[in-house]
């Protein structure tokens, strides 16, 4: 029986929630999944999993052995990229994640960049509005726009993130501009969708009070980037990161308004594992992006 690999197995077993999600990420037939596991729990002298057709659930010693059996492989894969010269010399995979448009716009000129810098590492770019685990997905490297919750992860601030409020300005003429939020009731709005109650959040600039102004969106999508297209359009007012918006408001398809009553910007990071020492090809790229990343928030403060 090889230990390792039936750790391994264990371990993906928990984190896909099944013998059987295992067994697909795995390639690998649901019997051999099953017999593997159920070898180890021979070795072990005792139960690991509890398995039911509804569910499956690890026993008091599964939670300990899982528990173990991270360190452990988290400390093998240490011993192994020490070896492998991770350590040494910037080489590897890097494995990075960023917001989806922001990871297009902003991370994957410096990637390419990078690339070309550094001909022994390769990049693993993983683009996602989800916040992915960087532990349980074994990523390097994430950027993170908003508040960060406290956790064990070292993070880089490289600049701030506003929420804005843009238009066009064919909308404006037609409408008028609005002079403070509570105008917004009376304009075409463009809203994401999904919101239960569809209502936008401002800053009262003497207070510094947040305050919600409910909105009848004329129009409701999924994404950033078609929310701006339909405010470029003149179908409504539309309320986005200041990224989002960039290029518009540079080509002056869109103005910002309402800036006095934006929330606080919120911090731009480059988030990382605290665990062990950090590889080479980490480093340098931390160092490589940090001041791009922060020369690039900074010129988007200007529109």
């Amino acid at each position: 029986m090889d230990r390792l690999e039936a750790m391994s197995i264990v371990l993906l077993t928990v984190e896909k929630g099944s013998l059987t999600g295992a067994a697909k990420a795995l390639n690998m037939p649901l019997p051999t999944v099953s017999r593997k596991v159920s070898e180890l729990e021979a070795y072990l002298g005792t139960r690991l999993i509890q398995r039911s057709t509804r569910k499956l659930t690890l026993t008091d010693a599964g939670i300990a052995y899982v528990a173990g059996a991270k360190r452990i492989l988290e400390e093998i894969d240490d011993v192994e990229r020490a070896a492998s010269g991770e350590f040494t010399a910037p080489r590897g995979e890097l494995v990075l994640t960023a917001p989806t448009l922001f990871g297009t716009l902003h991370m994957l000129p410096i990637v390419t960049d990078f690339l070309a810098a550094y001909p022994e590492i390769n990049v693993k770019l993983l683009l996602s509005n989800q916040n992915l685990d960087l532990l349980d997905e074994r990523i390097d490297l994430a950027v993170r726009i908003g508040l960060l919750p406290d956790s064990s992860m070292i993070a880089t601030r490289v600049g701030e993130m506003r929420t804005v409020v843009c238009a066009s300005p064919d909308l404006l003429a037609a409408h008028g501009a609005p002079k403070m939020p509570d105008d917004l009731r009376t304009i075409p709005c463009i809203s994401f969708a999904g919101a239960a109650i569809p209502a936008w959040s401002f800053r009262d600039p003497k207070s510094k009070r947040a305050f919600d102004v409910p909105i009848v969106p004329r129009l409701s999508v999924t994404a950033g980037e078609a929310v701006v297209e339909a405010a470029v359009r003149r179908a409504g007012v539309a309320r986005v990161l200041h990224y989002h918006c960039a290029e518009a408001l540079r080509s002056r398809k869109l103005v910002r308004i309402l800036q006095d009553y934006e929330l606080e910007a919120v911090p731009v990071s480059l988030l990382h594992a605290a665990r062990g020492q950090m590889p080479l090809k980490t480093r340098v790229f931390l160092d490589f992006v940090a001041d791009r990343l922060r020369s690039d928030l900074r010129h988007l403060e200007e529109l």
